[in-house]
């Protein structure tokens, strides 16, 4: 080996030296991944005279990150299939003919089973210093620019789900606050809930809101479309209704006002099911309206079971609604109120089947059933319901209410 190449191979470790230093001071400075693909580009291109050249990265789908000496743009090209499963140094030659034959190698870097990127190097015959060294120093190069992109994404998708993590203990803390504190338990009358959320947030909201002495609300709902905007929605959903319940007790003025503030908040893009019915305990009556949510049983000791499904379509689709009947229900004193959302029907099992309404109106057909603990009936539908969906996990919120008045 001549002095002359001593030195030629000495000056191009010194400039292989200064290109990792360089690399890592821009790592350590936290720049971009635009800054640091320009200086992967400048590094190879001028550095270390590389002829051609085109990197493709994997993120959601593979991309050309940097491209230099060709004539073929191949940031808008797309790689053969045989490519992205590449493990190690690969010659162009072992390929038919297709526009990356103008390169000789590809090198591949990888983690574990997972190619993350294809460096795409041509040119190698005309450089003294393209040996296997020179080819070891470029995927060299490339795996540290890689994993440090890499970590880069990790590190934002961590701050991502950190912040969504927050927003839904706010979203959860937030829907907290919608469901009432305490729930009346006495001889007279008895109400008794049960909430099972799908994930920390949920899209269901149920309340009982005392009028007078003598009437009460009690109600349901489901806004469509779950996640963090629901907690919200729900929350502006309750502060109207008990507003507006302050200025009237017609319910028909009341489901009017919210199908509109629920359009308007929402533009038509979500909508809610709603429930809510008024008993008077002194004139023994009952006014309802059900806006598309899931028929409530009603087991009346002196009239039987029946399902109030009078009312409308759900809120905040159209306005104004296109029909809006009450239901009214007079002479009745002793009976027992079951509601619920769709999470319960609607769960399915390993076979498919879902459910169903029918499964709850036979439970409600025993005479027992009557006189049982609310809190026994809300065991017996939960049990009943795990039991029939096996290993088939919960797809969506479950709310159960109930109200006996004696």
């Amino acid at each position: 080996m001549t002095e002359q190449t001593l030195k030629d191979k000495f000056a191009i470790k010194e400039l292989q030296l200064n290109a990792l230093l360089e690399i890592t001071q821009a790592i350590n400075n936290n720049l971009s991944e635009e800054s640091l693909y320009k200086i992967y580009n400048f590094t190879l291109r001028s550095n270390l005279n590389i002829q051609k050249l085109a990197l493709f990265v994997l993120d959601d789908e593979w991309s050309c990150k940097v491209s230099f000496g060709t004539k073929k743009h191949f940031q808008k090209a797309n790689l053969l299939p045989e490519f992205k499963t590449i493990q190690d140094i690969t010659h162009l030659k072992e390929f038919d003919d297709c526009d990356f034959t103008v390169f000789d190698i590809i090198i591949p870097v990888t983690h574990k089973s997972t190619t993350l990127a294809l460096v795409f190097v041509g040119g190698l015959e005309k450089d003294d210093y393209q040996n296997e060294d020179g080819i070891k120093f470029i995927q060299a190069l490339s795996n540290i620019i890689i994993v440090a992109i890499e970590n880069k994404k990790l590190a934002r998708k961590q701050l991502i789900q950190e912040s969504f993590r927050k927003e839904l203990e706010i979203a959860s803390d937030v829907q907290q606050f919608l469901f009432p504190d305490k729930l009346p338990n006495s001889e007279t009358l008895k109400i008794e809930a049960s909430y099972l959320p799908h994930d920390m947030v949920s899209g269901d909201y149920y309340d009982y809101i005392p009028i007078n002495k003598n009437q009460f609300l009690i109600c349901v709902a489901d806004v469509s479309g779950k996640r963090i905007p629901a907690a919200p929605m729900m929350s502006n959903f309750q502060a109207s209704l008990r507003t507006l319940l302050r200025q009237t007790p017609n319910l028909t003025d009341i489901i009017e006002a919210l199908n509109f503030q629920v359009l308007e908040n929402t533009k038509g893009e979500k909508f809610i099911t709603f429930f809510a019915a008024i008993y008077d305990i002194r004139l023994k009556t009952m006014v309802y309206v059900n806006s598309g949510h899931n028929p409530p049983i009603l087991v009346d000791r002196k009239n039987g079971l029946r399902m109030l499904e009078e009312g409308s379509t759900v809120l905040g689709a159209m306005h104004p609604l296109p029909f809006l009947n009450e239901g009214f229900i007079t002479g009745i004193d002793d009976f027992l109120l079951f509601c619920y959302t769709d999470g319960l029907t609607e769960t399915v099992n390993e076979q498919g089947d879902e459910f169903g309404a029918d499964k709850l109106l036979e439970y409600f057909r025993f005479d027992e059933t009557f006189n049982k603990d609310l809190k026994i009936i809300h065991q017996d539908i939960i049990v009943a319901l795990d039991t029939f969906k096996g290993r088939k996990g919960y797809h969506d919120d479950i709310t159960i209410l109930s109200c006996r008045v004696a």
